[in-house]
């Protein structure tokens, strides 16, 4: 691991991206909207270095519309805006001429390079896309190359972040004075877990539609063999912990949902539930007077209850809610909003005690806010975007980095279990949920190896559509 640092200098030397479709066997609903169907961003980058070692890395990650872009403009008309974005980024990332370490390039992407270039791009747009939105684009790019930084130089990317392999201190990556002041002389590993666990406790996302009784099942069974009712989900895979999505606008259905599920999972040993209020609250004390009924009439639900995950919209700054009232009940976490690292340093300042970060914000803003929630105390999780394929692996491995405070959500074997097919082949236990836990031993063992994020032939072992990119010199790398 003694490699001179300019041996970790990247430099983009091609790429290409794809997009593969994938249909939901069951509807999830975000917000007011409902997804139905997917498409997820894989992206596939060439590097050299600065001895003139020659790898590639890929990211993905779903480009879920409803997710980073609610609004009543039509669904095929964002679809379409963000596909032009991925093109539009694409081009401007092969014709980057900078070069350092993944995590350097991740900080001037995020801090430089994105802002001005969304600016640019929405300059010809009749709806300008969000910087969420951006965020979840430059996801796949970016840890393509944390992928790509661990397969130049034969180890995990996880590896990489070594103080000898990246020995510039966290001070130097926050553009605000006072705050890299505050990590003076500390480094990313730091922050980090010295032995990641084997194992994660996992949960299981009730959405909104998901049937809770028979007569409701029997309406939208698909008949593909796996569980419908939360029930049978339960006691197939062991559940212990159950995110309950909730709809934010109906007082009355919130508050009975979360006790219809509460009634139907604790008997089966459900241990931990958490509130997710779709980001459609307006008021604080919407989610206050629930959770003072559930403790004053459910105190086994009010005592599983964990945490609440953003009830409130996107809009943190502008909306400047004080949260304390609740979060002086139950822990309280950021999530839309929690776009970077300035996002949770304002949720902290208005009560906000808890961060959900995710890999689809890019792998370098999620270690930016996990290092600043973790310095000021907040608690940590890290919350699933239904990835499936490769996008569920650094998902599981950031969880098992930043030592979350209850293990990792992982839904995508619930609304999409036969899109992850060929990459469970090689990594079983994170595509199938056992005992209530995602198993990581296929993991284990990657020092040494040309692992990167550990993907181990994940990354070809699917066929590929033709590119819906390719720039660069062709054939270079294989095909």
């Amino acid at each position: 691991m003694n490699q001179p640092i300019r041996s970790t200098a990247l430099r983009i030397v091609g790429l290409q991206v794809y997009l593969l479709p994938i249909q939901t066997r069951m509807p999830l609903k975000f917000g007011s909207e409902t997804l139905t169907h997917v498409s997820c961003l894989r992206v596939r980058i060439q590097v050299a270095n600065g001895v003139g070692t020659k790898a590639e890395g890929w990211g993905e990650t779903p480009l879920s519309v409803q997710w980073v872009w609610p609004s009543p403009i039509p669904y095929s008309t964002r679809a379409a805006t963000l596909e032009r974005f991925v093109r539009f980024l694409a081009e401007k990332l092969a014709r980057w001429e900078e070069c350092g370490h993944a995590f350097e390039l991740g900080v001037l992407l995020l801090e430089q390079a994105l802002p001005g270039w969304l600016a640019l791009f929405n300059e010809s747009e009749e709806h300008p896309l969000p910087y969420l939105a951006s965020l979840l684009v430059a996801s796949a790019f970016d840890l393509a190359l944390h992928d790509a930084q661990g397969k130049v130089l034969g180890c995990d990317t996880y590896q990489t972040y070594s103080k000898e392999l990246l020995p510039r201190p966290l001070s130097d990556f926050f553009s605000d004075p006072q705050v890299a002041a505050s990590f003076t002389g500390r480094y990313l590993p730091d922050f980090l877990v010295d032995q990641p666990p084997s194992e994660l406790m996992v949960w299981h996302l009730v959405g909104a539609l998901d049937p809770l009784t028979t007569d409701e099942a029997a309406a939208i069974d698909p008949h593909d063999g796996y569980p419908v009712l939360l029930h049978d989900w339960i006691k197939t895979d062991g559940l212990q912990c159950l995110k309950i999505k909730l709809k934010g606008n109906d007082w009355d259905w919130d508050y009975n949902r979360l006790v219809q599920v509460a009634k139907v999972g604790l008997p089966l040993g459900v241990r931990h539930l958490s509130a997710d209020f779709n980001c459609m609250v307006r008021d604080p004390m919407y989610v206050a007077d629930i959770l003072e009924r559930l403790e004053s009439e459910h105190p086994q639900v009010w005592s599983a209850l964990a945490y609440v995950e953003q009830p409130f919209p996107y809009e943190l700054a502008e909306l400047e809610l004080d949260v304390r009232a609740i979060a002086h009940k139950k822990p309280l976490y950021l999530d839309e909003s929690a776009h970077d690292w300035r996002h949770v340093r304002l949720g902290y300042q208005l009560g906000w005690n808890g961060v959900a970060l995710k890999t689809c914000k890019t792998q370098t803003g999620a270690l930016l806010s996990y290092c600043w929630a973790r310095s000021h105390g907040m608690g940590i999780m890290v919350q699933d975007l239904t990835n499936p394929m490769l996008a569920q692996i650094p998902h599981v491995r950031l969880a098992a980095h930043v030592g979350t405070a209850w293990g990792v959500e992982s839904n995508a074997m619930q609304y999409y279990p036969d899109a992850s097919d060929l990459e469970s082949l090689i990594h079983p236990g994170l595509y199938a949920r056992r005992g209530g836990h995602l198993k990581l031993g296929s993991l284990a063992g990657l020092e040494g190896l040309n692992a990167g994020f550990g993907y181990l032939g994940a990354e070809t072992c699917r066929p590929l559509p033709p590119p819906l990119v390719e720039l660069g010199p062709p054939g270079e790398f294989g095909s």
